[in-house]
């Protein structure tokens, strides 16, 4: 387990007016990288404004490394054209899990993160104690594209013998 914090599963809500790069419409995927580590969602086909509600899951060993989501659309005769990216930050996330919110009714925000130009957010990110567990929902802008956000929740879970601290 060396150094291993725990895990962060990554919910892929669903893309918004994601970039055309096939005829009038995309393939997209998303992957997700935190160091060395990647993973991919399914592809969805011909759709601009795709919901994927799928769970990634990461192994947290630094929770200094910014995580890095890019847009793809899947092409079958040539290369993957790319429809985006953004990076996410999960320390005030991390900061919320740290807290003692067992008397806390669910549904109360923890922490509000604004846009900023520092940050990849297309609207205000709530850090919310929601059914006995941390969860974060961010709406992210994609740079180096034209148009599209993407909206992700994220999840910790905890691994016997691994603390976050």
């Amino acid at each position: 387990m060396n150094n291993l914090k725990g895990l962060l599963r990554i919910r892929i809500k669903r893309g918004v007016n994601l970039a055309v790069r096939d005829l009038n419409t995309s393939d997209p995927y998303i992957i997700i990288r935190m160091g060395k580590q990647k993973v991919k969602t399914r592809i969805m086909e011909r759709d601009v404004n795709p919901v994927w509600n799928e769970d990634l899951t990461l192994f947290v060993y630094d929770t200094e490394l910014p995580i890095k989501l890019e847009v793809y659309d899947h092409d079958f005769f040539s290369t993957d054209d790319k429809m985006g990216d953004a990076e996410f930050d999960i320390q005030p996330f991390l900061e919320g899990l740290k807290m003692n919110l067992k008397n806390v009714p669910s549904g109360t925000v923890i922490t509000r993160i604004k846009p900023s130009k520092s940050n990849w957010l297309a609207e205000e990110s709530r850090i919310t104690w929601r059914n006995n567990v941390v969860v974060q929902d961010l709406c992210l802008r994609l740079r180096h594209v034209e148009c599209g956000e993407v909206e992700i929740e994220l999840h910790w879970i905890d691994v016997p013998g691994c603390k976050l601290v």
